[in-house]
């Protein structure tokens, strides 16, 4: 798998370096959007935090009286090609199969935001603006140049270089660079070498707690702490390009893992998949088993666990320093209008 990156990194430098290229040559040109557009991306191949980062600026946005939407492709949604609204705000007007696990996600943990699906995403800005949204936040959109973008942020870790869509020198074409607490040396330090060289802020992604999805209360319960499980002996699945640091992460917390199963990022657990499940739990007869979000919004409706185990998603989210969160932040609210609304 690690082999099958590297070559498809190989070919995906090329052609979006080609593609560049006609772009800063002015060979071709952006489209503009009806409304401000920040866009969250990466150069890297695979999960980056992304989305947890995308959700986070659009929760900001809205504290602030802003009206934002989320534009995402919908990768592997019914909609990815037609293009659709998930969600108007107000209400969901599809589920994860119509939009895809990641934006059917942001639409439920943030019901305030639109959320806007398919590939042109200039058709879904425009249709955005028509419902009466006021700034866009594009996700995984650093490569998509058709639309311009009045704020680039970039998540980039220094130790992940082995599989990059892009080299590190377009890092010189972000306004915003987000780099892992733990890498921050290495960052500063090749940033350092870029001109001009762009915000440089440090952020952390961090568990927030575990939301029970099965048993009599299921959503309606609070989230439990992070530490609820320290010591339990569990089972855990996830369908994520690095579910590695999923893995960790509950190792971290003092999980005990009996069974640590990874699927394709994006599965979509198919009958047999959590009839797989069913029997490794009666099986290993875990103290609770454990997934992630993303995945767990494809689970509703199943049939749970066996016996009494309960099920719980993992919510995570992104801190930052506070004096980074203020450069962040504020660089989103000029993009977005250039006034405090709040």
């Amino acid at each position: 798998m690690r082999a099958a990156l590297v070559l498809y990194s190989f070919f995906s430098r090329i052609v979006t370096g080609v593609i560049n290229a006609f772009y800063d040559r002015g060979w071709l040109r952006p489209r503009h959007a009806p409304l401000p557009v920040v866009s969250i991306g990466n150069i890297a191949l695979g999960g980056t935090g992304k989305t947890p980062m995308a959700m986070e600026i659009l929760s900001r946005l809205l504290d602030d009286g802003f009206r934002p939407a989320l534009v995402t492709r919908g990768y592997r949604g019914r909609w990815e090609k037609r293009g659709g609204v998930l969600s108007d705000g107000k209400a969901l007007c599809g589920d994860w199969k119509d939009g895809g696990d990641e934006p059917f996600l942001a639409a439920v943990r943030i019901p305030r935001a639109g959320v806007f699906v398919g590939r042109n995403r200039l058709s879904s800005c425009f249709r955005a603006a028509e419902m009466g949204f006021d700034v866009a936040v594009l996700d995984d959109g650093f490569q998509h140049r058709k639309l311009r973008r009045d704020l680039d942020v970039v998540l980039f870790d220094p130790g992940n270089t082995a599989a990059l869509r892009e080299p590190p020198s377009a890092l010189n074409r972000a306004d915003i660079v987000l780099f892992p607490e733990s890498a921050r040396e290495g960052a500063l330090s090749l940033l350092g070498r870029s001109a001009p060289r762009p915000l440089a802020c440090a952020f952390s992604v961090v568990p927030l707690g575990f939301r029970k999805m099965n048993g009599p209360a299921g959503e309606n319960e609070p989230l439990a702490p992070p530490e609820r499980f320290r010591g339990s002996r569990a089972m855990a699945f996830c369908g994520l390009a690095g579910p590695e640091r999923f893995f960790r992460t509950l190792e971290q917390l003092g999980l005990r893992l009996l069974e640590k199963r990874a699927f394709p990022d994006h599965h979509g657990y198919p009958s047999r998949t959590w009839a797989w499940i069913r029997d490794r739990c009666r099986a290993l007869k875990p103290d609770v088993v454990v997934t992630t979000e993303k995945d767990a919004v494809k689970l509703a409706g199943r049939s749970g666990v066996p016996g009494a185990v309960p099920l719980f998603a993992l919510r995570i989210g992104v801190v930052f320093q506070e004096s980074a969160c203020d450069a962040l932040i504020g660089s989103v609210r000029r993009a977005a209008g250039g006034v405090f609304h709040g």
